[in-house]
């Protein structure tokens, strides 16, 4: 899988994960220097979480 930069925010409403992704975090403080859908369902996470 190729390495997503970490400043890339996720607005995906409906996956199970949204409230512990830091990319929706990013996403909703302003400090996500773009902002994208990643694929999070309302089944399952989307797997593209920023690791520490």
């Amino acid at each position: 899988m190729a390495q997503v930069p970490e400043d890339i925010g996720c607005e995906n409403k409906e996956c199970i994960a949204k409230d512990e992704c830091k990319r929706q975090v990013i996403a909703k403080n302003g400090t996500a220097r773009e902002i994208q859908v990643f694929g999070g369902t309302a089944d399952r996470k989307c797997g593209k979480f920023i690791q520490k």
